[in-house]
């Protein structure tokens, strides 16, 4: 009996760790200050196709309306009942439905620690309030229900975060704190929070809890009902608890105090990221060995609602306004197994105080927002990764590289690979990706989409390597897995990606110019024994020959030991010397090579020969190149 109530509080436990995704979905998403209705949009045509396993919202429930209407009059409770400015209860429920339905999950703010100041006045909602009594009528809540004869202060707010019973039992921002110790309150919060995982949320992230005491937190939990199982959740699934906790060291109230009850929020992820932008070599060890909290208790970002404005921690955090950095460290975030990943989705601001624009977000043709709102979970270099993420779940890292200068990759198993460049040159090296070999498609250069990619296509050997070149542009970083191979359409390739049959439209050694001469595409690739100039399908390829080509092909051969095609064509003697030299730079001795001179090329066989790194490839160039006839 005591082993298996021992079994039935572990595994309690560790649902309340669960995000409950549904299966190969991955990342939350904060839609902050969305309406209902457009969530439920953005679920069925962005976020569900994307692979993102779930969305926090704003707090759903009835607030003070005030002067100016800022974001943070969300933050203070008149009621629990469920009306804002993001919609009613009917528009709520019908979310929660349209989401769950395409598998992406809802995750509730919820405010309990506290109720809103402000003097007297009405709700959203209609319910009124008077703060000077105490007096909640929509809950309702009395004089009673708080912390006031707990508070050491005589201000009654909380004056020292060095003294752990002001923390808890004060007001925070002259806000009246629920007394969380009352079994009155906790059965109100209780019926708050069960009626929304009734309506189908998986789970709540908790507003505050730092200023809560741990004891009171586990009681309102464990009296959480499960997940309901006819909104798809199996039997015996509990709410995932993500717990407000801003612990960046110096206060003696401390995140580990709050493990036990579910995961906490890790603030110290996003400011060592930030501090570290440009230094992403020591990132191997990122997570536990940086001083931050055990992995299974995290929940993790580079920027949230608060610190993007220099509230509640604030802190050197990357936001939107360093879209490159943004882009680099969420997807280094969605590919790290640490924590679960959240994304904050913004809006554009002029002050911190500032709500949300006047119209919801419009979509514009390139798929970003508009009307103020900034969507950065709408990027491709971030709505990508989910996809990523969720693949790579459960894989370990392995294959890290770097170059002790701010270049990085690692895959996760042998499913995912990703290669970063920080550094002003660019990268390009033979890289370990642990993957399969095949053709992949670059997630961060374009879009993977109904089988077809749109970026550039990496090439993986049979050994895991790939050729990886990322330049220093905006996008400095490459990406890769199993679920986004590159794919013909047809016989011909319907761009330099997108293909596994590249159909040679040049002579080895082909310039850019004379390949985007000839109609046919000049598709850099990663590997050696890929053409670099193809037909398309916009090409010319109605002759197999090479018609559209400028050159004319005479003869050919494929030597299959090395896969190469060597191509003997009239051409004269400045094309032949390009030939060799690519050719040499491939597969002689890199002292050697540098030493080789054009003049007298029949009587150096023997030096070359003796270059090459491999006798039979030397035997069957020259054999070849050096009895044709050229122009």
């Amino acid at each position: 009996m005591i082993f298996l109530s021992l079994l039935t509080l572990l595994g309690t436990t560790m649902a309340q760790w669960d995000p409950n995704f549904a299966p190969g979905r991955a990342g939350i998403v904060h839609l902050f200050e969305w309406h209902w209705d457009t969530i439920a949009d953005e679920c069925g045509t962005f976020l569900g196709p994307n692979k993102f396993g779930g969305v926090q919202i704003s707090p759903p429930n009835e607030n003070r309306i005030v002067e100016g209407r800022p974001w943070w009059e969300r933050y203070q409770p008149v009621s629990y009942m469920l009306k804002t400015r993001s919609g009613d209860r009917s528009a709520f429920k019908d979310m929660v439905n349209r989401c769950n339905a395409v598998g992406v999950r809802i995750f509730a703010d919820v405010v309990i620690n506290h109720m809103c100041r402000g003097g007297t006045g009405v709700g959203i909602g209609g319910n009124s309030f008077d703060t000077n009594i105490q007096d909640f009528p929509g809950v309702p809540y009395s004089a009673l229900d708080f912390n006031d004869n707990k508070c050491p202060t005589a201000s009654g707010n909380i004056e020292n975060y060095g003294n752990v019973n002001q923390v808890r039992n004060c007001k925070l921002e002259r806000l009246p704190d629920l007394d969380q110790g009352n079994d009155y309150v906790r059965g109100k919060i209780v019926i708050f929070t069960n009626d929304l995982t009734s309506l189908g949320v998986a789970g709540f992230r908790v507003d505050a809890a730092k200023h809560m005491w741990p004891g009171d937190l586990k009681v309102i939990f464990n009296a959480l009902d499960d997940l309901p199982t006819e909104k798809g959740f199996p039997s015996g699934t509990r709410p995932f608890i993500v717990q407000e906790v801003i612990d960046q060291g110096g206060e003696p109230i401390k995140a580990n105090e709050y493990f036990s009850l579910g995961r906490v929020t890790e603030f110290k992820y996003g400011l060592n990221l930030a501090s570290n932008l440009d230094n992403i070599q020591y990132l191997e060890n990122f997570g536990e060995d940086w001083g931050m909290m055990p992995e299974g208790n995290s929940m993790v970002f580079l920027n949230n609602h608060d610190n993007q404005r220099n509230h509640g921690g604030g802190g050197n955090v990357i936001t939107f306004e360093d879209a490159k950095n943004l882009k680099i460290f969420t997807a280094f975030m969605m590919a790290w197994p640490y924590g679960v990943p959240r994304i904050m989705s913004s809006y554009h601001f002029s002050n911190t105080d500032e709500g949300p624009p006047e119209s919801q977000r419009s979509v514009n043709a390139d798929g970003s927002c508009g009307n103020g709102w900034v969507c950065e979970h709408r990027w491709r270099q971030i709505k990508n990764m989910a996809a990523f993420s969720a693949v790579a779940s459960g894989q370990p890292v392995k294959n890290w590289w770097d170059n002790n200068d701010n270049q990085i990759a690692f895959s996760r198993g042998d499913k995912a690979f990703i290669a970063i460049n920080k550094k002003s040159q660019t990268l390009h090296r033979t890289l370990q990706t642990g993957m399969p070999s095949g053709q992949y498609c670059d997630i961060i250069s374009g879009n993977f989409q109904n089988g077809i990619c749109n970026g550039q296509c990496i090439t993986v050997d049979d050994s895991g390597y790939a050729n990886v070149r990322i330049p220093s542009n905006e996008n400095p970083f490459v990406a890769i897995h199993i679920d986004a191979p590159c794919n013909c359409d047809g016989d011909y390739c319907i761009s330099c990606s997108s293909c596994n049959k590249k159909i040679n439209c040049g002579h080895f050694g082909i310039t850019r110019t004379e390949c985007e001469l000839a109609g046919c595409s000049w598709c850099p690739v990663s590997v050696g024994n890929d053409p670099w100039c193809i037909y398309t399908s916009s090409s010319d390829h109605s002759n197999n020959e090479g018609s559209s080509c400028s050159m004319s092909v005479t003869q050919s051969e494929i030597i299959p030991d090395y896969g190469i095609e060597f191509i003997a064509r009239k051409v004269d003697v400045e094309s032949l010397r390009g030939t060799l030299r690519n050719f040499v730079r491939v597969f002689m001795t890199k002292s050697l090579a540098s030493q080789f001179s054009w003049s007298g090329l029949g009587q150096k066989r023997m030096k070359i020969k003796n270059a090459f790194k491999d006798h039979k490839l030397y035997n069957v160039f020259f054999g070849k190149a050096l009895t044709t006839n050229f122009k």
